[in-house]
């Protein structure tokens, strides 16, 4: 597919004008340091087939950061899960064990909603 008639957040997917061409939206945020994070961690089950995973939300942030933080959280969990749409999704109820690494590594504003 051209470059042209990619898609992009906003729904467009086609323009009969030549001359169109798609805005890039370029996202130049910085992350902040652990101190200046403010997590929040939550347990969920809305439509996940009644299985319980552990939200954290709040990341601001590039995406590779939440990424890199997702991974580390997963592995101490010693669970699955993923990093996507500014939230990290750990599997299973792991806010203790989630809330004690982000506090042990500097994030101290992050609490359990």
């Amino acid at each position: 597919m051209s470059k042209k008639n990619r898609p992009d957040k906003r729904g467009f997917v086609y323009s009969t004008d030549p001359a169109f061409q798609f805005e890039q939206e370029h996202e130049n945020i910085e992350t902040l340091s652990p101190a200046q994070q403010k997590l929040k961690v939550r347990l969920d089950t809305r439509h996940r087939g009644g299985k319980a995973v552990t939200l954290i939300e709040g990341f601001l942030g590039k995406q590779e950061d939440l990424e890199e933080l997702g991974k580390k959280l997963k592995t101490f969990c010693g669970t699955g899960g993923s990093a996507k749409d500014g939230e990290i999704i750990v599997q299973g109820d792991q806010r203790e064990k989630v809330l004690q690494w982000l506090k042990n590594h500097a994030y101290s504003q992050a609490r359990t909603v």
